[in-house]
């Protein structure tokens, strides 16, 4: 089979297309012929060797990607061959998914519904399930007036159509016209452009008077602090990532004189009392009833180096896919 090789840290181009042995699965795995394999952000600094909060670059050579949709094509022992033929998408870890095979257990599959494409199942199940999860410690009501940072990204794009559905006022901030543009398509009410100097001001002016309750940030640096500075004395802000490179800088200070409520939102604080697993199904329920649409950028398996390349540069809108 084919599938993507790292032999060694550095740049996207690092990234290579080679033929490897069939992966066999062992008991209690199946083997899925993939048609689909998720992208994510933190697969790129892995890739440059750099450390991610608890994720460590990991042993080389390796098979990046950690979530597939596809066909079952083989059953290890002790697995039913009932599975064999059926449609699924999984959760492999950390490895195996930018390949035209990957194995996964059994415990990670979830089947899927005829009317459920491949990549948005790639998208849901694990962008999904963190929304969703994210979404949970947020709470949105419609008294809210939320302020998504990097609203056309893969969780950014689920935030504003969410907050949209429970009855918010919501604010899309993303780089490049075009990105503020598939923000507006969303379903955002107002929609700037973060790469302009004076955004925050253009966000006070079209909210005439209303006043930034909530914030969701996952790009941090300057931005998230421009970000926390909208926020109204009592007002929330969730994190969740650092696109930009750092986390946003908050001061006790901060919550102290302002009555401020900051939360990291991943992690023990977004799992529900039903776990991930229930999350995860409604994730995916959620994508096939048309509830939440996944923003979709693919690329072929052969072009995972510029997958890579559009995540770093943020050209990229939404989730990024592998197609097999």
């Amino acid at each position: 089979m084919r599938a993507i090789r790292l032999h060694s840290f550095g740049p996207a181009e690092n990234l290579c297309l080679e033929e490897v042995p069939d992966p066999v699965p062992a008991a209690g795995q199946v083997r899925i012929d993939v048609r689909a394999s998720g992208v994510h952000l933190i697969e790129t600094r892995l890739r440059r060797g750099i450390a991610v909060g608890p994720h460590r670059p990991p042993p080389l050579p390796i098979t990046p990607g950690a979530e597939v949709a596809g066909v079952v094509g083989a059953v290890g022992p002790g697995v039913s061959a009932d599975w064999l033929g059926r449609r699924v998408v999984a959760q492999l870890g950390r490895e195996g998914g930018y390949a035209e095979q990957a194995l996964a257990d059994l415990a990670a599959l979830y089947p899927l519904p005829d009317e459920l494409a491949d990549d948005v199942a790639v998208a849901a199940i694990t962008t999904g399930t963190t929304a969703r999860g994210i979404l949970g410690v947020a709470r949105l009501t419609e008294r809210d007036v939320v302020l998504v940072m990097s609203a056309a990204g893969g969780l950014g794009g689920l935030f504003v159509q969410a907050a949209q559905a429970a009855g918010a006022l919501v604010v899309g901030a993303a780089g490049g016209p075009a990105k503020v543009e598939r923000v507006r398509t969303l379903g955002a009410d107002v929609a700037v452009d973060y790469r302009a100097p004076d955004w925050p001001e253009q966000v006070r002016k079209a909210l005439a008077g209303w006043e930034v309750g909530v914030v969701l940030d996952g790009v941090g640096g300057t931005l998230g602090r421009q970000a926390l500075e909208l926020l109204r004395p009592g007002g929330r802000f969730l994190m969740y990532g650092w696109a930009s490179g750092e986390p946003t800088e908050i001061g006790t200070r901060d919550l102290v004189e302002r009555e401020l409520t900051a939360t990291w939102a991943i992690g023990p604080n977004m799992v529900p009392p039903g776990g991930w697993r229930e999350t995860t199904t409604r994730a995916l329920h959620d994508a096939a009833a048309g509830v939440l649409v996944p923003t979709i950028t693919r690329f072929p398996l052969a072009r995972a180096a510029e997958a890579h390349a559009a995540l770093e540069s943020r050209a990229a809108e939404g989730k990024v896919v592998l197609t097999v």
